[in-house]
């Protein structure tokens, strides 16, 4: 049975072009693996909550001395990272907000990142532990970031691939949906490029599954 975790952060909703570009890979992905499991997690529409003092206090105070407040603070980022554990393939849809990611996948990030279950420090430095799955992260953008005089402005992808890598996450496929607002010709050409990554990263992780 194939696990695939489904992550999406777009405050546009049905509009937004990285969930629906997201939404074409995972239909092709179930399509190709007739046993998968989908775990669906719309961080626009059902938001985590910000870490803030009370969520830190309750990672730092011993299980047995919880407070029933700070044990379902606890729960809850237990339950993502489970989510990620479990999953075999990761699908995140990111929209870039302000020339990096939302501020909702931020806090889906804060949550999944735990020493001792997403990574651990050997030797004073610091090693994922969510090896061996494969992630395909599609990304949107309104204007033109691959190259350019935009490229150094985007903290988008460079900050998600550190910090997959940071837990781990080293073999991802990345589709990129840019310039969409620069006008409807550049919108329909980067929607075609964008489908066209799809069908090759799926074909990737496909044919690494039935190889391995």
């Amino acid at each position: 049975m194939t696990n695939i975790l489904f992550v999406t952060s777009s405050p546009r909703g049905g509009a937004s072009h990285s969930s629906k570009v997201a939404e074409r890979v995972l239909a092709d992905l179930v399509a190709s693996h007739q046993d998968a499991t989908v775990v669906r997690r719309d961080l626009a529409a059902n938001p985590l909550p910000h870490v803030d003092e009370a969520y830190l206090g309750a990672m730092f105070t011993p299980p047995e001395a919880r407070t029933d407040a700070q044990k379902a603070m606890v729960a809850l980022s237990d339950t993502l990272v489970d989510e990620l554990v479990a999953a075999d393939i990761i699908v995140v849809a990111s929209a870039m907000i302000n020339f990096t990611i939302t501020s909702t996948l931020k806090s889906w990030l804060d949550y999944v990142a735990r020493a001792g279950r997403t990574f651990a420090y050997v030797d004073g430095k610091p090693v994922g532990l969510l090896t061996g799955k494969r992630v395909v992260l599609v990304e949107s953008k309104g204007g033109i970031y691959s190259e350019g005089p935009m490229k150094p402005s985007d903290f988008q992808l460079p900050y998600l691939r550190y910090m997959l890598a940071f837990l781990g996450l080293t073999d991802v496929e990345v589709v990129t949906v840019e310039g969409v607002n620069i006008g409807p010709e550049q919108a329909a050409k980067a929607l075609a490029s964008a489908e066209q990554q799809a069908a090759e990263a799926v074909r990737a992780v496909v044919s690494e599954a039935v190889a391995a």
